[in-house]
């Protein structure tokens, strides 16, 4: 992981809607040039989370598969990276990642896929499920490098 902002920011999604209306949030803070990398095991929300952003900067897009097979979505600006089943980091750069990381908002599952590629400058997004006995709610942990800094605070403004 990066060198990160203080503390992490950590709040309780309690279903697919809370984790669309977040995604959307963050969304609006995104800049050309931003890496998120969103990190959870399998089913854990990730392709949720990237969909509601997509969908929320491109509300012209019909719908937002997620990259499972082709491992990369474009949409505009944003390239969406689904690395689960790259096998060699260095495949990254068969799919655009040079043209990506020109100044497009990448938002990457799966990151360890891409060991030292990994840029350090990202905002991370850890997504969990806290409790067996709702499966539908999510843990959100959000943990960035200090580049971020100056949005900080928007991002903890995203919940009440």
């Amino acid at each position: 992981m990066t060198t990160n902002l203080p503390l992490p920011f950590c709040h309780d999604l309690a279903d697919e809607a809370a984790t669309i209306a977040f995604g959307r949030g963050i969304a609006a803070l995104l800049r050309p040039g931003d890496v998120v990398a969103l990190w959870g095991d399998l089913g854990a929300g990730k392709s949720c989370l990237a969909r509601a952003i997509i969908m929320a900067r491109k509300p012209e897009e019909n719908e937002a598969p997620s990259p499972t097979f082709t491992l990369v979505q474009t949409y505009g600006d944003i390239w969406h990276f689904d690395l689960y089943r790259i096998r060699e980091a260095d495949e990254i750069y068969e799919l655009g990642w040079d043209e990506a990381r020109e100044d497009g908002i990448l938002l990457i599952e799966w990151p360890d896929r891409l060991g030292t590629l990994l840029p350090e400058n990202r905002l991370d997004i850890t997504l969990t499920f806290p409790s067996p006995d709702r499966p539908d709610r999510r843990m959100i942990c959000l943990t960035a490098s200090p580049a971020w800094l100056d949005r900080w605070s928007a991002f903890r403004a995203l919940v009440p």
